[in-house]
């Protein structure tokens, strides 16, 4: 069974850290490009980071940049949202998601994705 489980949510003060998790089961992890998404109360969801097949470091949306680390642990098959200096506008319900790599489907007849049942995160006093 494919299997995307997410922890580590939870509420925090504003210029705290979280580091929430993403652990991978039923598909060859190597081989997919992971990201991050959020969905903040009231808003659409909204793309934050990804890290891609064979990379070892990923790229994020611009208000997350030097504060927030995606990284990726093949071996464990998991892979992390390093979050730190948190601000309220980052309250929202984190998801973690994978989807194949480019060097390993073309088109629509090999794409497959997948998707986590999503985590709270809330920064608040």
């Amino acid at each position: 069974e494919v299997q995307l489980v997410e922890s580590g949510g939870d509420l925090v003060q504003p210029g705290g850290s979280l580091r929430l998790s993403c652990a991978a089961s039923g598909f060859t992890f190597n081989n997919f490009d992971l990201y991050w998404v959020r969905q903040a109360p009231g808003k659409g969801l909204e793309w934050v980071s990804v890290i891609a097949a064979g990379r070892a470091s990923g790229s994020y949306i611009d208000s997350v940049k030097g504060r927030f680390t995606i990284s990726r642990n093949n071996a464990k098959k998991t892979f992390y949202l390093q979050m730190n200096s948190l601000k309220t506008e980052n309250t929202a319900i984190d998801y973690c998601a994978a989807r194949i790599g480019c060097d390993y489907c073309s088109d629509s007849s090999c794409y497959v994705g997948y998707w986590s049942q999503g985590t709270q995160v809330t920064v608040s006093s």
